[in-house]
């Protein structure tokens, strides 16, 4: 089951190199728009009904972690901990999350005998089943372009059913509309590091863990936020403040945003005047407080609550 492939545009003649944001997926897809019309129905009656939640690979966005944890009644951190298995995009990149199978199998723990225990939050990947979502980016451009491939799987009998509708048609049906939009901004994101490659260099472990934690553990981040190195160090007011300690979604642009700036420099959010000086003196550090890049001062000045604090301290 596949959510979606990183394509990049390598040159105006459209040469494509395919990025799986599933690692080993042997799928090279040929592209679709919208418009184009696939023959597909899925159903109870169906033969092959459940058969592809029996054998899954299923990466997860942050909005479906968002979505499930809700509904679950469950933080974040504990959705993490019980139903998924953390996996890196490239050696010492970032992370992602996939569903975590039963134990000793490769199905998905939500699937019963009638159906999906979770289907009116099921993630992205498995809403947009059979049809494949394609994110691309040239290199010389800093947006990402949509298209589709459709999958075929043998065990997949929902081809053979006498239904026909657009692509377009397919994703308003299963309600992937909302879940685009929520998740775009983390397909950029992993668009972005896998475009810069090796220029970027290799991230320190809190960095990488601060990546994790923004993008997916929501409610761990929320105590971020709390934090007294996230409140000397940033400016934002009280109303912006509380919004993001009460609403999920809130939070969730806000890690984008906060992901973007300290990791990219991609200022959006105002530091305080005085950050670097409360920064220093919580260290006790002597040393000048002349700084050359105030906009996106070392990832040790916001404390996170992570183990790799002590490495980033040592420095």
């Amino acid at each position: 089951m596949v959510a979606f492939l990183e394509v990049r545009l390598m040159s105006d003649d459209a040469k494509l190199t395919i990025d799986s944001a599933l690692p080993g997926s042997p799928l090279v897809p040929a592209q679709l728009e919208g418009s184009a019309v696939i023959q597909f129905r899925c159903h109870k009656d169906i033969d092959c009904f459940n058969a592809c939640c029996k054998n899954i690979d299923i990466m997860l966005t942050p909005y479906d972690i968002l979505r499930l944890k809700q509904r679950l009644g469950i933080s974040s951190t504990e959705f993490l901990r019980q139903y998924t298995e953390p996996f890196e995009f490239a050696k010492n990149s970032i992370g992602g999350v996939k569903y975590k199978p039963k134990q000793g199998t490769n199905e998905c723990q939500f699937v019963t005998a009638e159906g999906c225990s979770v289907y009116q939050d099921r993630p992205t990947a498995c809403r947009y089943y059979p049809v494949g979502l394609l994110s691309m980016r040239r290199q010389d451009e800093n947006f990402d372009r949509a298209s589709y491939a459709l999958v075929k799987e043998d065990h997949c009998h929902g081809h053979l059913e006498d239904r026909k509708l657009t692509i377009d048609e397919y994703r308003r049906e299963q309600g992937l509309e909302e879940y685009d939009e929520h998740g775009r901004p983390w397909r950029q994101l992993i668009l972005k590091v896998k475009s810069a490659g090796p220029a970027i260099g290799n991230m320190s472990k809190t960095s990488l863990k601060f990546f994790f934690m923004a993008c997916y553990d929501l409610d761990r981040f929320r105590e971020f936020i709390k934090s007294s190195g996230f409140t000397t160090t940033f400016d934002i007011d009280e109303a912006t403040r509380n919004e993001l300690l009460s609403d999920d979604m809130a939070l969730l642009r806000f890690g984008d945003r906060l992901i973007r700036q300290v990791m990219y420099g991609e200022k959006s959010i105002d530091l305080k005047a005085d950050a670097l000086e409360q920064h220093l003196a919580r260290r006790g550090d002597r040393r000048s407080t002349v700084h050359d890049d105030m906009e996106r001062p070392s990832m040790a000045a916001y404390e996170m609550p992570l183990d790799g604090d002590e490495e980033e301290k040592s420095r």
